[in-house]
């Protein structure tokens, strides 16, 4: 294979799995067919990269895994205590909560929770830790453990992620960290003041 059809596959597999993340976070249950014409391929090129459903799915899934990977390792940066670096996290994770969101939308019928958590893991771990310091630090509430609590931070992330992909709410990260600072015992004040100093020009 030369390097210029070595790019163009490349490029065509990209695009079928950028095709499938659309599609299949909104719709679980499309078909590969679907999945080919929203990438403007030929399902017979969608099968020369991918055999199968299985194949499809597991791709898109290590795309995922990777693109949460990358920004947990950002969002692992030295803070000066844990609300800053529970604000930085959101932050840094908002722009690939769709991605997220995809995966835990195929949990159930494709991938099973143990795979999920192998993938999910480096972001869920982070927050598990950022929680626990915070805890230590008398800044979060007490009342949960740091991986319950975790959890219901995630869902409550996936939440408003939701209600910004349906057309409801419009935010770029700065309300969502404000509102999981909040969630988990900050002071509304200082949880604003926080995510303002992250963000400055806003």
């Amino acid at each position: 294979m030369t390097g210029r059809s070595s790019a163009k596959a490349r490029a065509t597999r990209a695009r079928i799995l950028e095709a499938a993340r659309r599609k299949l976070g909104r719709e679980p249950d499309s078909s590969l067919g679907e999945i080919a014409e929203a990438a403007g391929v030929a399902r017979r090129t969608l099968y020369e990269h991918f055999a199968g459903r299985a194949a499809l799915v597991e791709g898109l899934a290590a795309d995922i895994g990777e693109a949460v990977r990358r920004a947990s390792a950002v969002a692992r940066a030295p803070a000066p205590d844990a609300v800053t670096a529970l604000a930085h996290f959101v932050l840094t994770l908002w722009p690939v909560g769709d991605r997220y969101r995809t995966l835990i939308a195929l949990a159930h019928r494709d991938l099973g929770p143990d795979r999920i958590d192998a993938l999910l893991g480096p972001a869920r771990d982070t927050v598990t830790g950022i929680l626990a310091d915070g805890q230590r630090q008398g800044v979060f509430h007490t009342a949960v453990p740091p991986g319950p609590l975790g959890r219901a931070l995630e869902a409550h992330l996936l939440a408003l992620l939701d209600s910004v992909n349906s057309g409801l709410w419009t935010d770029d990260g700065t309300a969502a960290a404000t509102a999981a600072l909040i969630a988990v015992g900050v002071a509304p004040d200082l949880a604003a003041a926080t995510v303002h100093h992250l963000r400055p020009s806003r």
